[in-house]
């Protein structure tokens, strides 16, 4: 994990609207707390925070850019697991937090 630049960074946390499955949260078999997402219909979700601007994770705690962690890292949705370090959603991000490209 120290060598994880994600650590140091969190622009996709506080960049991108972050929709998954129902199927995903805690009261449905999944492992996303209930309480950090708000409904979208009846078969998706969004995880709280970002669903307006400035956008932010609700799970996201620190400073963007400097030091950062998931509250849920364990637990997120599968949007968050899917997107890689140095991705161009990565590197989007970084780009809108004016942060350094990998």
């Amino acid at each position: 994990m120290a060598d994880d630049p994600c650590t140091a960074c969190g622009a996709c946390c506080a960049s991108f609207r972050v929709d998954f499955s129902v199927r995903e949260l805690l009261s449905q078999g999944g492992s996303v707390p209930d309480g950090l997402s708000v409904e979208v219909n009846s078969a998706s979700c969004r995880m709280r925070g970002t669903d307006h601007l400035p956008v932010r994770c609700a799970a996201l705690t620190g400073t963007i850019g400097q030091r950062v962690a998931c509250g849920i890292y364990e637990w997120r949705p599968n949007p968050c697991r899917e997107l890689e370090p140095g991705s161009d959603a990565c590197q989007q991000a970084r780009r809108r937090h004016r942060l350094q490209q990998l």
